[in-house]
C-alpha cells in the first residue's frame, strides 16, 4: 500500500484540506521487529519481584554496572504522526512509541504524539499510557505513580555535570524540553530546572503532568551529552510551605476553570438572575448590576446594594397581609397553631377534640391532634 493511500485511510479528512495547509503524515515504523536485541535483567538474587523490576536481596536501587542504556529512543519531529487511534477516538499514548521501540506505526491503536493536556483522560485513575495508577508510591519513587495526588516533577539522577550548574542546566532543558512545556518562574523569568551541583541530580517540572509522565518513559535510561545512565523517576513532595500553598491554589484553579468550561452558560446567567432576585438588584442585559452602577455614578460607595423600599420599612402589618408561608405546613395549618398556641397560653391546657366519622382533615388542626389515638 502506498504512503497516499495509506494517509486518506487513516485519516479521510486531512485530503480534503485546501492546499497551502500542511497535511498530517502517516506515524513510520520506529524499528522492525527483532531489530531490538532483548537484554534479561543480570539476576543478583533468588526471586524476581514484579513490582520493583528487579531481583529480590538487592540494594534499594540497582548498581551502576546493572543499568543498562536504552537501544532506542523518541524522536517526536520524526516519529510522530497519525495512527488507527486517530480514527477510533483511543486517547491513550503509545507506551513503545515513547521509548522509541514501536514497530507498528501507523498501524498502532494508541496515539504516536505528545499527550494533549486540555483534553482529560476518559479515566483519572490511569496515566497517558492506559497503565493503572496506585495509591502509594513504590519506595524508590518509580513505576506509574500515585492517583492520590498530581505529580508534575521527575527526579533525574546519575548525571555527568559539566562545567557551573548552569551549563549542566542548559544540558537538562535541551533534552527535556523535547517532551512538553516545561513550568517558569516569571517572577524569577527562571525555568523550573533544579541542579544539586556536586551530586549529579536535577529536577525538572512540567506544566502538565501528562508530559511528565511521557518523559519519564522517554529518558528512562537513556544520556544526555557524556553517554550516562539516567535514573528517572518520581520527585517526592515539596517539604516547602510555600510551595504547598502555591500548588494547592493552582489546583483549585484549575478545577474552577475545568468546571467553568464545562458549564452551560445559560445555567450560569439564570442563576446570576435568580440570586439578584433574591437580593432585590436589577440586571441589564450583560448581567450587571444597574443600582450598583448607579451609587457609583453618585460617589457612594463601591459595591453597596440598594434593596427594595418594602424590606426597609419595619412598621407591623396587620394579619390580614401576612405572607403566604412557603413552608411545608400550608395557610389554615399554620392558623390553626396560632388558634391553639394562644388558648394554652390563657388556659394552661390543650383542647381536645372529640372525632367523629368521617374523620376530619388535619388542615385546620394542630400537631398535639395529628394522628393521636388519646383524648388527652
Amino acid at each position: 500500500m502506498s504512503s497516499n493511500a495509506t494517509e486518506t485511510e487513516i485519516l479521510p479528512e486531512a485530503a480534503a484540506k485546501p492546499k497551502g495547509t500542511k497535511k498530517l503524515k502517516p506515524a513510520r515504523k520506529q524499528v522492525k521487529p527483532g531489530d531490538v536485541e532483548k537484554v534479561e535483567t543480570p539476576q543478583t538474587g533468588k526471586e524476581y519481584n514484579i513490582w520493583y523490576n528487579k531481583w529480590a536481596g538487592g540494594d534499594r536501587e540497582d548498581s551502576y554496572s546493572n543499568k543498562v542504556k536504552s537501544q532506542t529512543r523518541c524522536n517526536i519531529k520524526r516519529d510522530s504522526g497519525l495512527t488507527r487511534a486517530n480514527v477510533t477516538g483511543m486517547k491513550y499514548c503509545c507506551l513503545f512509541f515513547a521509548r522509541g521501540c514501536c514497530p507498528y506505526g501507523w498501524e498502532c491503536e494508541y496515539l504516536h504524539s505528545l499527550p494533549d493536556p486540555s483534553n482529560a483522560l476518559p479515566d483519572s485513575s490511569k496515566d497517558c499510557f492506559a497503565r493503572d495508577k496506585f495509591a502509594d508510591y513504590r519506595d524508590d519513587m518509580g513505576g506509574v505513580g500515585s492517583f492520590n495526588r498530581q505529580n508534575r516533577t521527575l527526579y533525574v539522577g546519575r548525571i555527568k555535570e559539566t562545567g557551573n550548574g548552569q551549563e549542566t542546566e542548559e544540558v537538562v532543558m535541551r533534552h527535556f524540553k523535547e517532551w512538553g512545556a516545561i513550568e517558569r518562574d516569571d517572577s524569577a523569568s527562571t525555568w523550573a530546572v533544579k541542579i544539586l551541583q556536586y551530586r549529579s541530580v536535577a529536577f525538572v517540572t512540567y506544566v502538565s503532568e501528562f508530559h511528565a509522565q511521557f518523559a519519564k518513559e522517554a529518558m528512562a535510561c537513556q544520556s544526555l551529552d557524556n553517554d550516562e545512565i539516567l535514573n528517572v523517576r518520581w520527585a517526592t513532595e515539596d517539604p516547602n510551605p510555600v510551595q504547598k500553598v502555591a500548588e494547592k491554589r493552582r489546583l483549585e484553579v484549575m478545577g474552577q476553570e475545568a468546571i467553568k468550561a464545562r458549564m452551560d452558560p445559560r445555567i450560569v446567567d439564570a442563576m446570576r438572575a435568580v440570586r439578584a432576585l433574591e437580593d432585590g438588584d436589577i440586571l441589564d442585559e450583560d448581567g450587571l448590576e444597574v443600582q450598583d452602577i448607579e451609587m457609583e455614578e453618585d460617589g457612594a460607595e463601591p459595591g453597596a446594594k440598594r434593596r427594595r423600599i418594602e424590606s426597609k420599612d419595619e412598621s407591623p402589618q396587620p394579619e390580614s397581609a401576612l405572607p403566604e408561608p412557603t413552608g411545608l405546613l400550608n395557610a389554615d395549618t399554620l392558623e390553626g397553631l396560632k388558634y391553639f398556641a394562644e388558648i394554652r397560653k390563657r388556659n394552661g391546657v390543650v383542647p381536645t377534640v372529640k372525632r367523629a366519622p368521617p374523620p376530619p382533615t388535619t388542615a385546620g388542626l394542630g400537631l398535639a391532634e395529628y394522628g393521636s389515638d388519646e383524648e388527652d
